[in-house]
């Protein structure tokens, strides 16, 4: 039972598009009892963020969809026309809807909810539209339960900004952390009703862990004893598709998500595993500096909702080449216009980001330097296959045909040639943007550095110090000092008086460092994993070690194979459909057996350096024939943050715990005015 988490909501969101009527493909492609009716989509910031990853304007226009817009825009009415809005369940969109209503904005309201719409909400918008005598244009009202942005086919986020500060803050009440838990628990069950399992779930003892798998686990409880739930439905959707599969002679080597014969509805018996974990399992993480190419590309060009923005001619040239082979190719690309932005998208429509997002830089800097050679040697034999006039005139008959095959040949490939320079185009300029940054902060400088201390603890203390004071952005410096803090093994006083020194002559805000730096950073907030930050530590050390694998991705894999470990015998077991009073324990009561599927979620943030490190695990795992055979991890977080990003939360973390950069020296105060402007 592969786990087509964005396959799944896609299908969600078109049989929305459609009315919330089956879909149904057929020659012509999809088409539904609804399928010539034009409407209008109206959105929030939320589900617009949703929707961009997987549909396109031309996607939506399929579906009948010839105009969306903002919920909160200003609108002109049309009212012979249907209207579906898809937004989240908040008072302010209600009250929207009932303002729409009563002014006849559009003909019915086809109102759909991202996830399930609390009954004082569903009560207003009754009482809303009643009052202004509209009830009758509201036509339906669903539930979607999809309250997750799908990213890739095995990420999602569920779009919560701040949630590292929102757990860890000292002044933070008690119903402010309760509120934060409730929002990931409903995402989670958003992300479970569309996938159709009821996993056993597995995370740590104490902290916002187990708080979130302790409520989890009991919202599924509850939905579970009802009569009609959710689950059932998917279940019985999943066999009666296997059913029609086999009756269709389609069942032999089926098994796809949602059924694909016998083998997809004997899947369903497969459940899978949910780990949660908070970002403090591996704080590290968050903070390195990477070298793999997606990473890269949403750490340094700020990658969001799958697109990138490069401002041509905007990046500087670097004070010197970093060192590693980066290919020759990216050299002076990404100049051109004066500031101009171009947006790019980088999804699996992309087939160099499908083949490369996970490679090192210098290699995919090297396979696009490949792909141009390629590309050029094509377009050269295009351009001599298209003959001259003389040629055509001098031409026996029979040599004649035979040309114009070869133009009709070469004209055929020029499409395919045109979106290849494309593709290619997009990805000299992403890395050429890339490496002109890479060398003007000696970003290789610092992830080297970084990939020592992670895997031996030490480093050159001279070098680092000169590379702080010398080298990249003041984040690239405070980034580096993090991981120092955390990973060296012996570090005196001395040593870190050293590292702060050099940071502070660049100006650097210390307030992360003095977060990290707390003895009972895991203990004061009350609300975190409980475990101790030498701990967390040496699971850091280990962290590109014995082939780059973290300690998130080594727990997961150890859990998938039922195999003992120290680490993960602690770890809680809540299976929701276990008898009521039975379904916590360590592994003595937990699942032992080998499972084929997933769920990974970080609680606090999370990377693409933790996605890549899982599903290469889950790809070597199919490749080798493990215990559980092919397997499917998909990987979830609250939001996904680069590490300048974390960093920014760890810094108001450590202004709310009271830190204040010290008063600058005298001569510094002094000379102020005559050092303005100078770089």
């Amino acid at each position: 039972m592969a786990l087509s988490l964005r396959q799944k909501q896609i299908d969600t969101i078109i049989r929305m598009l459609n009315l919330n009527s089956p879909v149904t493909v057929t020659m012509g492609g999809p088409s539904t009892s609804d399928g010539d009716v034009y409407k209008v989509l109206l959105l929030d910031k939320y589900s617009r963020d949703l929707i961009s990853p997987l549909l396109k304007v031309s996607d939506l226009r399929k579906h009948g969809i010839t105009l969306h817009l903002m919920v909160d825009a200003d609108r002109q009415p049309i009212p012979d026309v249907p209207a579906v809005y898809f937004v989240q369940a908040t008072p302010g969109n209600i009250q929207r809807v009932i303002q729409d209503a009563t002014r006849g904005t559009y003909d019915k309201m086809h109102l759909n909810f991202t996830a399930s719409v609390p009954r004082l909400l569903l009560e207003d918008l009754a009482a809303g539209t009643l009052k202004a005598n509209a009830l009758h244009r509201v036509a339906r009202v669903f539930d979607q339960y999809s309250e997750f942005v799908c990213l890739d086919h095995g990420l999602f986020s569920l779009g919560q900004p701040e949630s590292y500060v929102r757990l860890n803050d000292p002044m933070a009440k008690d119903k402010d952390v309760e509120g934060a838990v409730e929002s990931i628990v409903n995402g989670l069950f958003c992300v479970l009703v569309t996938l159709g399992v009821v996993p056993v779930i597995r995370c740590p003892e104490r902290g916002p862990a187990e708080m979130v798998a302790r409520q989890l686990d009991a919202k599924l409880r509850a939905h579970l004893a009802t009569h009609n739930n959710l689950f059932k439905e998917a279940a019985a959707g999943a066999l009666a598709a296997g059913a029609a599969a086999v009756a269709s002679g389609g069942g032999g080597a089926g098994g796809g998500a949602g059924g694909g014969g016998v083998g997809g509805a004997l899947g369903l018996f497969q459940r899978p595993l949910l780990f949660i974990a908070d970002r403090n399992f591996e704080l590290a993480v968050g903070v390195q500096h990477e070298w793999t190419y997606r990473p890269l590309v949403h750490d340094v060009l700020g990658m969001k909702l799958n697109r990138v923005s490069i401002h041509k001619g905007g990046a500087g040239g670097g004070a010197g080449a970093g060192s590693g082979p980066l290919s020759p190719v990216l050299k002076g690309a990404g100049g051109g216009g004066a500031g101009k932005a171009t947006s790019y998208e980088l999804d699996d429509s992309d087939s160099f980001w499908v083949a490369h997002s996970e490679s090192p830089f210098p290699k995919a800097a090297e396979a696009v330097d490949m792909l141009l050679k390629k590309w050029t040697q094509d377009k050269e034999q295009v351009n001599a296959a298209s003959p001259t006039g003389d040629a055509f005139s001098e031409a026996e008959d029979e040599d004649l045909m035979g040309r114009t095959k070869q133009l009709s040949a070469a004209m055929s490939a020029v499409p395919q040639l045109m979106e290849r320079k494309r593709v290619i185009d997009k990805h000299v300029t992403i890395g050429g943007t890339l490496l002109e940054e890479i060398k003007s902060r000696a970003l290789d400088a610092y992830f080297s550095m970084e990939e020592d201390l992670l895997t031996r603890g030490s480093t050159d203390r001279a070098a680092m110090l000169d590379l702080l004071r010398k080298r990249g952005s003041r984040e690239d410096k405070l980034r580096l000092a993090i991981i120092y803090l955390m990973a060296t093994d012996n570090a005196s006083a001395g040593d870190v008086e050293a590292v702060e020194a050099a940071l502070r002559e660049q100006g650097v805000d210390l307030a992360a460092l003095h977060y990290i730096k707390q003895d009972d950073l895991l203990d004061w907030a009350g609300r975190l994993a409980g475990q101790s930050l030498s701990r967390v530590t040496a699971g850091v050390k280990n962290l590109l070690a014995g082939g780059r694998q973290l300690q998130l991705t080594r727990a997961v894999e150890a859990l998938m194979e039922g195999r003992p470990g120290q680490d993960t015998d602690s770890f809680l077991c809540l299976d929701p459909k276990a008898p009521k009073g039975g379904s916590s324990s360590t592994a003595a009561g937990g699942s032992r057996g080998a499972v084929r599927d997933a769920i990974v979620f970080v609680i606090g943030g999370g990377n693409y350096m933790e996605y890549g490190g899982l599903q290469e695990m889950a790809r070597k795992a199919g490749a080798g024939g493990g215990a559980a055979g092919v397997r499917t991890v998909v990987y979830g977080t609250t939001e996904m943050l680069a590490g300048s990003q974390f960093v920014e939360q760890l810094s108001e973390l450590g202004r709310k715990m009271g830190y204040k950069p010290p008063p600058p020296p005298a001569e510094a105060v002094g000379g102020a005015g005559a050092g303005a402007g100078q770089r």
